[in-house]
């Protein structure tokens, strides 16, 4: 079948614009007939309706229409190609060969089963979110989650938002607001996404005192700073940098001394927070929130979705009263965390009650701990297949490499790996550009692969990359 605006002798009709066939005729179309039971007549119809505008304005602009414009297969090629496309999901798998385990732009902590099969559940099913069991009364969502965390932390009670920002704001906002809060000069932070700290405070209410320098901070330049409206002493951990050299800080037991001398609540916002010793898992230290609360700390916030390797959240833990009070604020309802969050994060924690099997079951501390042999064999299993696909455009090896963390945490430690390098076999000038064309053709494959730019050559790294057919399956997709 055919909508060829063609008169039968051939030639093209004198005037062009009422030749456009209706949107009922291309509809009608058995091909197109068939798109409407796959995608929908409503969104059928939408893609015709936008393609007979285009060539109505190609026509208004005098220009000629391809000689296939009507022919049905083409059509209803080209019609599928745009719904296939439109039905695409924002959101999509992608695998993070970027070097960064805990990749904010890519997601952070990837869930484990446990935690997975959780959120499909809390979502396809009625669940007890506020509803108390045992009473028949309407319960508090929090106690899903706070035995578990007082359980591991060893705080007297725990309460969750949405994340660790929310956190620290509504920490601010409960306990100081209208008063004034000491923080040292070198612990004022920006995080990602322009997070900084003096904002958030100002935004809470809060006073800002800021002692010491940027470097250097003792005891005394607290103690001097408090008075009558002090609401309470913060520490804020360095996590997405560090100061090295003539440095002094003030450890967090002194600062804890020297509130609960002058009967103030002491804070430690630890950012990302892991509930383990890394050190047990032949990792850099990261300081607990364990530690801190031995450490006299009477509120400590952190995240639920990095070190923890758990779902976007932010934690607070501490002393009963405290927790109380920020319950009790009107804001905690604007920032507290859905059945799905709590669902994930009650899984998580759950993992940590066997630590002997931690590093197995969730996927955050298995590719930080994954043995570098084992990244080798991978990188060394896909190089002939990847050399094969990429002949001719690029000159494939195994390079060893480091990751990182990510996520602000221990910004200056790395983890030694492996990766595939490919280096563009142009060289000097267009060298740029042939590397861009090899990123971009990683990125556009089904499942994209994101990687880095590193030393000449588009690299990725492998420690995230469990199963290699994931990557070669769709080496034969490449397009460059």
């Amino acid at each position: 079948m055919s909508l060829s605006p063609h008169a039968a002798d051939g030639t093209a009709p004198a005037t062009p614009l009422p030749t456009i066939p209706s949107v009922d005729r291309v509809l009608n179309l058995p091909s197109v007939r068939a798109l409407t039971e796959t995608y929908g007549r409503a969104v059928t119809t939408a893609a015709v309706r936008q393609w007979l505008a285009e060539l109505r304005e190609r026509l208004a602009g005098n220009l000629a229409l391809p000689a296939d414009a009507f022919a049905e297969i083409k059509l209803a090629e080209m019609l599928e190609q745009r719904l296939a496309a439109a039905r695409q999901p924002h959101l999509r798998q992608v695998l993070n060969l970027t070097g960064t385990v805990l990749h904010t732009n890519l997601g952070r902590a990837r869930l484990p089963d446990e935690a997975v099969a959780a959120v499909v559940m809390a979502a396809s099913q009625s669940c007890n979110l506020e509803y108390d069991l045992a009473s028949g009364t309407r319960g508090d969502r929090d106690e899903l989650i706070e035995p578990l965390l007082c359980e591991i932390t060893g705080a007297e009670a725990a309460t969750v938002v949405n994340n660790n920002a929310a956190a620290v704001f509504l920490a601010l906002n409960s306990l100081g607001l209208r008063k004034q809060v000491i923080v040292s000069r070198g612990e004022l932070v920006e995080i990602g996404g322009a997070f900084r700290v003096p904002d958030i405070m100002a935004r809470a209410g809060c006073r800002l005192k800021e002692v010491g320098t940027t470097n250097r901070t003792h005891l005394k330049d607290f103690a001097e700073a408090i008075d009558a409206k002090t609401a309470l002493l913060l520490k804020v951990h360095t996590s997405n940098y560090a100061i090295q050299g003539f440095t002094a800080t003030v450890e967090e037991a002194a600062l804890a001394q020297l509130a609960h001398k002058h009967n103030l609540p002491f804070m430690v916002d630890l950012g990302s927070g892991t509930l383990v010793n890394l050190r047990d898992f032949g990792l850099p230290q990261e300081p607990t929130p364990m530690d801190s609360l031995v450490a006299g700390a009477d509120l400590v916030t952190f995240s639920g979705d990095k070190l923890l390797g758990g779902p976007q959240a932010g934690i607070l833990v501490g002393r009963r009263d405290l927790i109380a009070r920020i319950k009790k604020n009107p804001l905690k309802r604007a920032l507290r965390v859905d059945k799905m969050t709590l669902a994930a994060l009650e899984a998580v924690l759950q993992l940590y009650r066997d630590p002997d099997r931690l590093a197995a079951r969730l996927p955050t501390l298995r590719l930080l701990t994954r043995a570098v042999a084992d990244i080798e064999r991978t990188a060394q299993t896909l190089l002939p297949a990847m050399g094969a696909a990429l002949a001719g455009v690029a000159q494939v090896e195994v390079r060893a490499c480091h990751s990182q963390i990510g996520s602000g945490s221990l910004p200056i430690d790395r983890l030694p790996s492996f990766c595939l390098a490919l280096t563009p076999v142009v060289r000097g000038k267009g060298e740029g550009t042939a590397l861009k064309k090899i990123e971009h053709a990683f990125r556009n494959l089904p499942v994209p692969v994101i990687g880095r730019v590193s030393e000449g050559a588009f690299c990725m790294d492998l420690r995230c990359l469990e199963q290699a057919d994931m990557l070669q399956s769709q080496l034969g997709s490449l397009r460059f």
